[in-house]
């Protein structure tokens, strides 16, 4: 058997997992399962995926609660605290300084120009999103049929994207529920059965205090209660803008809570509510949030940190320091929520192994989904190919241009994400010298 690795060891993995989680959740995901997996023989194949697939199903971003998970197993509640932690601190510090340096200098006409490249290629890239989760979700045709109600629902009614979610939840239990094929069987074969006890944390063994009983869950409330009501108690005394304070706080709990499917998915919520609402940024200005959120390590679901930047920049008349403090209460309350998902739920998802009732049922959430990443797609996609008014005569053609050729450099040549952001700024630049 793999011997139990020292704090210390996973400590200094959790931290540089936090500074090369490029690539998305796939990218991230796949770095953890050649170190934990692979290299280290900390937890084996099927643990590493029974992980996943219940990170998958859980609002928020997957890739950082499958570290969280995968911390707490090996560690107890402080590994899945340093391994959730520092999956997202560095993002955090790399976009305050990329926000900061936005806010001051958007206006600049070479800055402007960058992001003038880098947009088309976000579009591109929410586009092979929706190709890639429409392929892997709508399995039948009352799949299709759910993501087309959702687009439906969200584009012409503008039913709140909470709400959409929500209701394909029950729908989804509902129809699995009645279904006649309730059985749920994993089958192993005999060599992986074997290969389990080389590693430390394997499908004979259990967690770190992973008992769950109620006694549990009810101080696991209460102490996240507590550290919820923490700042908006400061707030409060501290603050002579309590309702924006107030307004950003419940705005991004109730994100956090809705976050099935990725960030790609609650996108439109954020966007119709902190573009239209709220007006706390604008469309361009969220496309450009996508785009330093694309370029920087951890989660995409950071790009809320961007917003709750601009949110707190732009209702202070431009202080950086109110970004700064926006963009950090954000953080908080964007994840805050995550490592109680899975302090208080790992221990109850470590005795049902073998149940995948509720991940069937959240199937039908994920095609749900798909109408909601369309939906973003010509929201998005209408303000940077539309800028002024949607006619064929005010198209932005040099961007339709650069939308053609990103989605073939991204999808028939495989180019790398990061590589093809970092021509987009160049191809903007470009389009600047030469006058376009």
């Amino acid at each position: 058997m793999q011997r139990k690795p020292s704090f210390k060891e996973a400590f200094w993995f959790w931290l540089k997992l936090g500074f090369i989680s490029f690539g998305g959740p796939a990218g991230q995901i796949a770095i953890m399962h050649e170190f934990l997996v692979e290299k280290k023989k900390w937890i084996s194949e099927s643990r590493f995926l029974h992980a996943l697939n219940y990170s998958m199903i859980l609002p928020g971003p997957e890739a950082q609660q499958l570290a969280t998970y995968t911390g707490w197993l090996i560690h107890g509640t402080r590994g899945g605290l340093v391994a959730g932690i520092f999956f997202v601190l560095p993002s955090m510090f790399i976009l305050l300084v990329l926000s900061s340096i936005y806010a001051v200098y958007e206006e600049v006409p070479v800055v402007y120009s960058i992001f003038q490249g880098l947009k088309p290629a976000i579009i591109a890239i929410i586009i092979l999103a929706l190709i890639k989760i429409g392929r892997r979700s709508l399995k039948t045709l009352l799949h299709l049929v759910f993501a087309i109600l959702a687009f439906i629902l969200l584009f012409f009614f503008s039913v709140p994207f909470p709400a959409i979610v929500l209701g394909a939840l029950f729908i989804g239990f509902l129809i699995q529920f009645l279904s006649t094929d309730k059985e749920s069987t994993v089958q192993q074969n005999s060599q992986a059965e074997a290969n389990e006890a080389t590693y430390y944390i394997n499908s004979n063994s259990t967690a770190s205090k992973g008992y769950f009983s109620w006694t549990k869950l009810l101080k696991q409330i209460l102490i996240s209660t507590i550290l919820w009501c923490i700042p908006l108690v400061a707030f409060y005394f501290l603050s002579s803008h309590f309702d924006f304070w107030k307004d950003l706080i419940l705005f991004f709990t109730k994100a956090a809570f809705v976050t099935f499917g990725g960030a790609y998915a609650v996108l439109p919520y954020v966007a119709q509510v902190s573009v239209e609402k709220l007006h706390w940024l604008t469309e361009l200005q969220m496309i450009d949030g996508l785009a330093l959120g694309e370029t920087t390590p951890g989660p995409l679901v950071m790009v809320l940190v961007f917003v709750g930047f601009m949110a707190g920049f732009n209702s202070s008349g431009g202080l950086l320091s109110m970004g700064a403090l926006g963009l950090i209460t954000t953080t908080f309350y964007t994840f805050l929520p995550c490592f109680f998902f899975i302090f208080a739920g790992a221990p109850l998802i470590e005795k049902t192994r073998d149940n995948k009732l509720i991940k069937e049922a959240l199937n039908w959430v994920t095609a749900a989904v798909v109408g909601v990443i369309l939906n973003l797609t010509i929201y998005l996609g209408r303000a940077v190919l539309f800028p002024e008014v949607f006619s064929f005569r005010y198209m932005n053609w040099t961007a339709i241009a650069w939308l053609v050729t990103s989605l073939i450099a991204l999808y028939k040549f495989k180019v790398n994400m990061i590589v093809w952001i970092g021509i987009s700024a160049l191809y903007g630049i470009i389009l600047y010298m030469i006058g376009l």
